[in-house]
């Protein structure tokens, strides 16, 4: 990926040289800001590329639930909670890489529970893999990717707070 950056910019920069004198006069818009990034994977490893996140609710006081799905990313809820539309999270991604056609299986060790700076609890019902356990390498990429979802059970009247918890993924390369 430099590779490629390094190869347009020297290709844009002599493109501008060829330009006739006269151009060099014309005004030119300043340059604009620009971000990039690279994913690098280092064979048998496994690394997050986003958290979990269940986005902003509101609860009532019914009981209800928020999940996010493992594939797509797309958050539901239901019961007696609703949720917010601005802030709706997405789901946790990772990659991993090794040799061609290599056969891993992948594990969460999910919390039982998030909880607030306050001590408050929100029970996690579930974490969720996108498809099967057992992810194969890409042959031409070397690499594999996979999303983590959940289910969170929200109390009737759940106290306001960001509730957080951590969990572990595992990858056995087989």
């Amino acid at each position: 990926m430099t590779v490629r950056i390094t190869t347009i910019f020297i290709a844009a920069a002599a493109m501008g040289f060829a330009l006739p004198a006269q151009a060099a006069s014309t005004p030119v818009s300043p340059d604009k800001n620009a971000n990039g990034k690279a994913l690098v994977l280092v064979p048998l490893t496994l690394t997050k590329i986003d958290d979990l996140d269940f986005g902003t609710i509101i609860p009532s006081s019914v009981s209800g639930f928020v999940s996010i799905n493992a594939t797509t990313g797309n958050r539901t809820f239901g019961g007696g909670v609703t949720g917010v539309t601005s802030a709706v999270g997405h789901r946790a991604y990772f990659a991993g890489a090794g040799t061609p056609s290599q056969q891993v299986i992948v594990t969460i060790d999910p919390p039982t529970e998030l909880t607030s700076t306050a001590g408050d609890s929100i029970t996690v019902l579930a974490l969720t893999l996108d498809g099967p356990a057992r992810k194969t390498i890409d042959q031409t990429t070397r690499a594999f990717f996979f999303g983590v979802g959940g289910i969170l059970q929200i109390a009737a009247d759940q106290p306001e707070g960001v509730y957080s918890a951590t969990f572990d993924v595992s990858a056995n390369y087989l």
